[in-house]
């Protein structure tokens, strides 16, 4: 997901996401980033409790899954 939707659902400017929590999570390896946006990583899903979804083909989003 993008920034301004991680912003948006935290009520957060964009600056303070990108200065201050993602450097965090990136460097515990909770976050990861792609051309696509941010995602979860496996070692956030495994602290969260939750099972990962199943990667599926590009194009096709599927369900959010139980994190959602």
């Amino acid at each position: 997901m993008g920034v301004e939707t991680i912003a948006a659902g935290l009520a957060e400017p964009r600056d303070t996401i990108e200065d201050v929590y993602e450097p965090y999570l990136l460097q515990q390896g909770f976050l990861g980033r792609t051309p696509r946006g941010r995602i979860a990583t496996r070692k956030a899903y495994e602290h969260l409790g939750v099972t990962m979804p199943s990667r599926n083909p590009p194009g096709d989003e599927g369900p959010q899954g139980a994190l959602f």
